[in-house]
């Protein structure tokens, strides 16, 4: 396949994604002419390196997308409703990372290890998942292809990173705060993070669910094109820097054994399983951080359902969860 040169720009380029993307763009040798950084106005003046050069930030505006052929953005939900129209008018192809256009029924939402014929049905924008949902569908589609997945229970343990740099910086922040016995300032989240863990990911919504429960609901039956699959999930943020934790249950159409499920798993692109009975024998989010794969383990039947299956899932929040993700359906595009 001819892989063309493109010209590139990324909206919110500063931010935590933004940074992963330039970071994988460089790694993976992704091709390109010419890259343009844009964020806000007080990022203006900042310059981030790329391939051993400076580039400066640049403001993003309505104007900025003229010879732009594909458009990352990674800066919001607001931002993204109020810009992205205007880069797929310049001629862009987007690929949104926030909420903005996840479900509208025009917009293929896209995990290249599922639906990868997806990202040619575009009309100029494609969204990339929420990146709780990304690594759960990750393993969840081979179990359904060969098993047919009636219901999914799921609890996550997600990263501080999902709230972005400042995220991050309040968990160093309090943990070196606790050491010392000062105060503890709370501002990114609802509560203290150091030292604690809270249910409660996104806003609340009238089911009592949070908006992050219910993207994982709602995405994982559009990526799948499942939209009979029964999803419930508990989304909890704990003191951990960049990698998703999820504790998965399945229900079966046709029984699975763990030892079917781990075969079906390790066949499957983009996962790696570890899963043994002992001390360490399993994924864990430090681990993960700066990988490209989505991890398994604890894979083991269900002592209460005879189709039930339970297995834990890991992987980095801003790399598989977002930027990769993201990059990886650009791949698809470029080599087409």
């Amino acid at each position: 396949l001819k892989i063309k040169l493109k010209n590139v720009a990324i909206a919110g380029a500063t931010g935590a994604v933004g940074c992963e993307f330039l970071k994988l763009m460089e790694a993976r040798n992704f091709p390109i002419k010419n890259l343009k950084l844009l964020a806000s106005e007080r990022s203006v003046g900042k310059t981030l390196s790329f391939r051993g050069e400076k580039i400066a930030v640049e403001e993003l505006t309505k104007k900025s997308f003229k010879g732009v052929d594909l458009a990352f953005f990674s800066a919001g939900k607001g931002r993204s409703k109020e810009f992205v129209t205007h880069a797929v008018d310049a001629g862009s192809i987007v690929i949104d990372n926030s909420s903005a256009f996840r479900m509208n029924p025009e917009v293929p939402l896209v995990v290249p290890e599922i639906n990868p014929h997806m990202v040619f049905k575009h009309n100029g924008i494609i969204a990339n998942p929420n990146c709780s949902t990304i690594q759960m569908v990750v393993a969840l589609f081979p179990l359904h292809k060969s098993a047919t997945i009636n219901r999914v229970i799921v609890s996550t343990y997600q990263s501080t990173s999902g709230a972005g740099t400042k995220g991050m910086k309040e968990l160093i922040n309090q943990t070196n705060a606790f050491t010392k016995n000062e105060p503890l300032e709370v501002s990114t989240f609802p509560a203290q993070i150091a030292f604690n863990l809270f249910p409660h990911v996104d806003v609340f919504m009238e089911n009592g669910y949070t908006r992050e429960e219910m993207k994982m609901v709602k995405e994982t039956q559009k990526i799948m094109d499942a939209p009979e699959m029964k999803i419930s999930a508990t989304c909890v943020r704990v003191p951990v820097l960049r990698a998703h934790s999820e504790s998965i249950w399945i229900e079966t159409e046709e029984k699975l054994s763990a030892q079917e499920a781990r075969k079906i798993l390790e066949n499957a692109p983009g996962i790696i399983i570890k899963d043994e009975p002992v001390d360490g024998g399993y994924p864990m989010p430090w681990e993960a951080d700066e990988t490209t794969e989505t991890y398994v383990g604890r894979i083991r039947e269900d002592l209460s359902h005879e189709k039930g299956l339970i297995f834990w899932v890991v992987a980095d929040q801003l790399y598989k969860g977002a930027a990769l993700n993201s990059l990886q359906i650009a791949e698809i595009l470029v080599a087409s």
